[in-house]
C-alpha cells in the first residue's frame, strides 16, 4: 500500500483545503494522475498520483482542512498481490510518500470532459445544488465564474437544477420557485458565499498578522510629477515603455539598502532581528480568488526595465495562478500599488513574518509650492504599515523620505545605478 501525504508545499503553506476529488475508491490511477484539488492560502491546485495502482481508501472529506503530512489517499500500487495474508501484510508496513502539487486555475478539460471552473467556483455551486456542467461559463475560454452560477441560480427554473425529491417534482410550479429560493437566498434578498478556499486562508493569515504583529501605519504623499515626465520621455525616444511602478521598486531597494531593519524578520525565539541580504520585493496581486502574492527576486540586481518585464510576468502568472513554489516565496518586502483603482489611502497588513509593507495610492494633479512658486503637480499618497517591535516612526518617516526623494529627483536614482 501507498500513503499519499500532503507535501510541504512552500513557505507558509502549511495546510490546505479538499475541494474536490478527481478519483472514488476502486478507481484504476496513472502516475501523475490527479487525485484531489486542494485550495491553499495561495493557490489552487492538483495532487497527482506518486504511482500506478488503485484507489483503496479516501480519509479527508471534502471541506476538510488537512496540515502538511497528513494521509489523504491510500493507494494499492499496480502490481501489488491481492491475496496476502493479513499478518503476511503487516509485515510488509504501507509506504508513505508524499507529492508535490501542480498548480493549474485554469482547470482544463481532461478526459472526463469537465468544464472549465476554478474549485471555489465548483465549492458555490455545490452547496447550492446546482449542476455545473449545465452552467454557460462567461469567463476566458468559456470558464464559468462565480457569477455564472448565482445567474444561473436566478435564472434557471427547472426542477432538475435543484435535484428535487419525485414528491417534489410532482408539485406545482409555485412550489418549485419557493424552493429555489430556499436555495439561493437563505433569507428573502440575500445570497449567500461560502467563507472556504483562498478566502478563508487569506483570512486566517491576515489574522494571524494583524494578532501577532503591532502595526502602525504611517501616511506620507510624494511628488512624482518628474519621474513620470522621465518616463514619458524615454518612451518617446523609443526606449521600451516602463511602468512608473518599476521605478518605485527601484527606489525602494536603495531606501531599504539605507534602512535595512524594513528589509528583515524578527526572530522572537532567538530574540534577534534578521536583516536580510536578499532583496526580494512581494507584489500584492487581486486575482479572481483572492489576494496572492508574488515575488520579484533580487531586485537589487536587476535594472528597472528587468524590473519591469519580472513584475509583469509573475502578476500575470499570479492571475493565471500559475505561480510556482518559487515565486511565492522568499519575499523581505511587499508592495501593494492600489492606486490604479483609485484608493486614496489604507492601513495595510503586513505580510508576515515581514516586518513592513507599503502602500501607493492614487496619483492627481494638485498646486504645490515649488520654489515659491504655486505649480501643478501630480501628487501621490501612500501609506507604510510597519512592526512597531522592529522600528520606530521616526526610522519609518526617514525611510519614506528617502524614497521621496529619489522619486522626486530621478537622477540622483539614475547616479545610484551606476
Amino acid at each position: 500500500m501507498v500513503e499519499v501525504k500532503l507535501h510541504d508545499v512552500g513557505e507558509g503553506m502549511t495546510e490546505g483545503e479538499i475541494t474536490e476529488y478527481l478519483v472514488k475508491v476502486g478507481d484504476q490511477v496513472k502516475v501523475d494522475q490527479p487525485l484531489v484539488e486542494v485550495q491553499t492560502d495561495k493557490v489552487s491546485a492538483e495532487l497527482p498520483s506518486p504511482v500506478a495502482g488503485t484507489v483503496k481508501e479516501i480519509l479527508a472529506k471534502v471541506g476538510d482542512v488537512v496540515t502538511v503530512g497528513t494521509t489523504v489517499i491510500i493507494l494499492e500500487k499496480e502490481g501489488a498481490s491481492v491475496s496476502k495474508t493479513k499478518d503476511h501484510s503487516s509485515k510488509e508496513k504501507e509506504e508513505p510518500i508524499s507529492f508535490s502539487m501542480k498548480i493549474d486555475k485554469s482547470q482544463s478539460k481532461r478526459q472526463s470532459g469537465r468544464i472549465l471552473a476554478t474549485p471555489y467556483t465548483r465549492r458555490i455551486a455545490l452547496e447550492n445544488s446546482v449542476d455545473i456542467e449545465q452552467v454557460s461559463g462567461t469567463g476566458p475560454a468559456g470558464r464559468v465564474t462565480d457569477e455564472d452560477v448565482f445567474r444561473f441560480m436566478k435564472e434557471e427554473s427547472t426542477p432538475a437544477t435543484l435535484k428535487l425529491s419525485d414528491k417534489k417534482s410532482e408539485q406545482a410550479p409555485v412550489d418549485v420557485a419557493e424552493k429555489r429560493e430556499e436555495v439561493s437566498s437563505p433569507t428573502s434578498g440575500e445570497k449567500t458565499i461560502p467563507y472556504r478556499g483562498r478566502r478563508k486562508q487569506i483570512g486566517k493569515k491576515m489574522t494571524h498578522s494583524l494578532m501577532t504583529i503591532p502595526h502602525v501605519t504611517h501616511f506620507d504623499e510624494v511628488d512624482v510629477t518628474n519621474v513620470m515626465k522621465l518616463r514619458d520621455e524615454l518612451k518617446a525616444e523609443g526606449i521600451k515603455p516602463v511602468s512608473v511602478a518599476a521605478f518605485y521598486i527601484k527606489a525602494l531597494v536603495f531606501a531599504l539598502k539605507e534602512y535595512p531593519v524594513f528589509n528583515a524578520v524578527l526572530n522572537e525565539e532567538k530574540e534577534e532581528i534578521v536583516l536580510k541580504s536578499d532583496y526580494n520585493i512581494g507584489l500584492a496581486t487581486d486575482t479572481e480568488e483572492g489576494l496572492i502574492v508574488p515575488v520579484v527576486k533580487g531586485a537589487d540586481r536587476l535594472s528597472i526595465t528587468a524590473i519591469n518585464d519580472e513584475m509583469k510576468r509573475v502578476m500575470n502568472l499570479a492571475k493565471d495562478n500559475k505561480l510556482s513554489k518559487k515565486e511565492l516565496t522568499g519575499g523581505t518586502f511587499t508592495v501593494s500599488n492600489v492606486g490604479p483603482l483609485g484608493s486614496t489611502g489604507a492601513t495595510p497588513i503586513i505580510n508576515h513574518p515581514e516586518v513592513a509593507l507599503i502602500a501607493f495610492h492614487k496619483t492627481k494633479k494638485m498646486p504645490a509650492v515649488v520654489n515659491d512658486e504655486i505649480v501643478i503637480r501630480q501628487m501621490m499618497n501612500m501609506s507604510m504599515s510597519f512592526d512597531h517591535r522592529v522600528a520606530d516612526g521616526a526610522t519609518a518617516v526617514a525611510f519614506t523620505s528617502r524614497f521621496a526623494e529619489l522619486i522626486e529627483n530621478p537622477t540622483k536614482m539614475m547616479l545610484e545605478m551606476m
